[in-house]
């Protein structure tokens, strides 16, 4: 059986660092989160303004009831993000790896590569056989990276979620298998 307590601890290599979210963190995440304004259209909720405090409400909600992992993103103590694992499943040996916002400034390079190797290991480690990522199909630039990592994608959900904006959107599932995974 997967260990779903195990997850909840922080992750480093190099200048990046995964630590659990907590109270010192919201400055920083605050700040990091409206460096990209255009972004949260596409996101199942906002992380800007007077949204930010109700979705970080939430999510630290699923987080006691073990149904996420909060991480907040630094890069050399400097908070540039946030990621979590959603939902994991012990039983079935499987883990959403998602929630995830990246600064802009630390797109497009290996930063975000490095974020979600440290959780896949980390996953199979805790005995995790299935990696999930699910991801609003407006967003090409999210479904490429987990393309790169090796994640297969598996289909579309059609008229999935409703995000906060009242747009409808379809959700593309990606599944990464334990024994696929090359690092």
């Amino acid at each position: 059986m997967a260990d779903v307590a195990a997850l909840a601890v922080p992750l480093a290599e190099g200048e990046v660092a995964l630590e659990l979210l907590a109270e010192r963190h919201m400055a920083g995440l605050r700040a990091a989160c409206a460096e990209d304004r255009d972004i949260w259209e596409i996101y199942p909720h906002s992380m800007l303004g007077e949204h930010f405090d109700t979705t970080i409400a939430a999510r630290e909600r699923f987080h006691a009831t073990r149904d996420w992992v909060n991480y907040v993103i630094n890069r050399n103590d400097e908070v540039v993000g946030m990621t979590s694992f959603i939902a994991p499943d012990a039983v079935n040996h499987k883990v959403e790896i998602g929630g995830t916002y990246i600064a802009p400034r630390m797109r497009g390079g290996p930063f975000n590569a490095t974020v979600k190797r440290l959780m896949i290991d980390h996953a199979i480690a805790c005995g995790f056989t299935r990696i999930e990522f699910r991801i609003d199909t407006r967003n090409g630039r999210s479904m490429r990276a987990v393309e790169k990592l090796g994640a297969v994608k598996e289909g579309v959900l059609r008229r999935d979620r409703v995000t906060w904006t009242g747009y409808v959107r379809d959700t593309a599932v990606y599944g990464l298998l334990a024994d696929e995974w090359r690092r």
